[in-house]
Parts: structure tokens; C-alpha cells; sequence
């Protein structure tokens, strides 16, 4: 069996999607590349998140044709591919339905960076590309070009949801977590009355000392 080392953290890393209530049902995905090879491991289409099994990561190649697995890959293969090929430095990419994030999709608006926690981890506003159908390379032609000069791991997709991007899955995976994080306190705010927006220097004073000095210089979900 290839990358049984990538399929095993692909299929745990999934376990934390639910669990952080970043979708529901069989929707969303993770996907991780390997260094050595280039080869992809990725979410079988349609299934449910209890049942994923290593064994059942779908292994394709950087334009998403199938190189080992018994299932068909994720309806959304395409565009993690046009990702990867376009952003050499992504080894992993997460894409949920998380439900606060999404609401701001529906609407077609960034979310504004007014929390420091969002300096530190997006580096700004978190985009929000155009609509994109599913099952091509349209999505991550969009995603790729709403991240192309921005610090922001993550980018809601009009009508959608959220795709994150990350050095690892790990770090994808954490990004999806704090995008849900940050939507969910921004659209509580917004209930209040109209958010403080933080300047742009103490943005990227806070981003410099996150990425920068904060921490252990290790990847981490806190």
C-alpha cells in the first residue's frame, strides 16, 4: 500500500473536522501531500466520517488521476490538485461547510479582521472568493487567486464554504478551525452592533509576533 504513513494521518486528521463542528453528514474533505513523491492522499467521495479507515484514502497523482484506492476520490480532487500544482509550498488543504464561516459565503463577504486572533492567524480579512461550480478546477483557480499576496490561510468560497491551506494537513486543519472560531465571534459581534476594525500596522505588528515569536516555532492546534 503507497504513503500508508500519509493515508493514517489524512484519515485521523478527519476525525477532527466533526468534531470541531466543522461539517455535517459526508461533506468536506482533507487532503495532504507527500514531499518525496508529489502523490496525494485524499478523501474518498460520500463517505461517512466514522467509517473512514487509512486503507480507504484515495492516492492520486498532481492531476488528480487515481494511482491506488478501491473508491472514487472526492468530487472536490480537481481543485485540491490546481491548488497544489499552483501553491508548491501547500502540503495540506481542508475544505468544510463549517456552519458560521459558510454564512458569511452565503452573503459573498470576507470576514473583517476585528480580533486579534485574527491578525495573528489570517493576517488580515479572510477572503471570499467568487462562486465556482463543483467538480472541476474552478474552485481552486478561485482559491488560488484570492490567496496569491495574502497572508490568509483561508478563503470562504460565494455560496460555498471554506478552503484552508496549510505547510501540512495539521496546520490546514487548524486554520479551518480558527476560521469557524473567528466567523462565529465576528457574527456574534456584528448582533451588537458594528465591529472595531484594527488598524493595518497593529495587523501586521500582531501577525509578525504570531508567526514569528510566538510559541514553540512548531506546529500546533492550541
Amino acid at each position: 500500500m503507497l504513503l500508508p504513513e500519509l493515508r493514517a494521518e489524512v484519515c485521523r486528521l478527519h476525525a477532527a473536522l466533526p468534531a470541531h463542528h466543522l461539517v455535517a453528514w459526508t461533506s468536506g474533505n482533507i487532503s495532504a501531500r507527500d514531499a518525496a513523491t508529489g502523490l496525494i492522499a485524499i478523501k474518498p467521495s460520500g463517505l461517512l466520517y466514522e467509517d473512514l479507515l487509512p486503507e480507504n484514502m484515495v492516492i492520486v497523482d498532481a492531476d488528480g488521476q487515481v494511482v491506488e484506492g478501491d473508491l472514487a476520490p472526492s468530487s472536490d480532487t480537481a481543485s485540491h490538485c490546481y491548488i497544489y500544482r499552483a501553491l508548491p509550498q501547500v502540503g495540506g488543504i481542508v475544505h468544510t461547510h463549517s456552519r458560521f464561516a459558510t454564512a458569511f459565503a452565503a452573503l459573498g463577504r470576507p470576514i473583517p479582521c476585528v480580533l486579534t486572533a485574527m491578525a495573528d492567524e489570517f493576517g488580515g480579512d479572510i477572503p471570499c472568493g467568487g462562486f465556482a461550480l463543483i467538480g472541476g478546477e474552478a474552485i481552486g483557480q478561485e482559491v488560488v487567486r484570492c490567496l496569491v499576496g495574502s497572508h490568509s490561510p483561508a478563503v470562504l468560497m460565494q455560496n460555498h464554504g471554506v478552503f484552508t491551506i496549510g505547510p501540512s494537513a495539521r496546520a490546514a486543519v487548524q486554520a479551518a478551525v480558527m476560521t469557524e472560531d473567528v466567523a462565529a465571534t465576528v457574527w456574534h459581534a456584528e448582533q451588537l452592533g458594528t465591529p472595531i476594525p484594527i488598524s493595518p500596522d497593529h495587523i501586521a505588528a500582531l501577525h509578525h509576533r504570531y508567526t514569528h515569536v510566538y510559541g514553540q516555532h512548531q506546529e500546533s492546534i492550541a
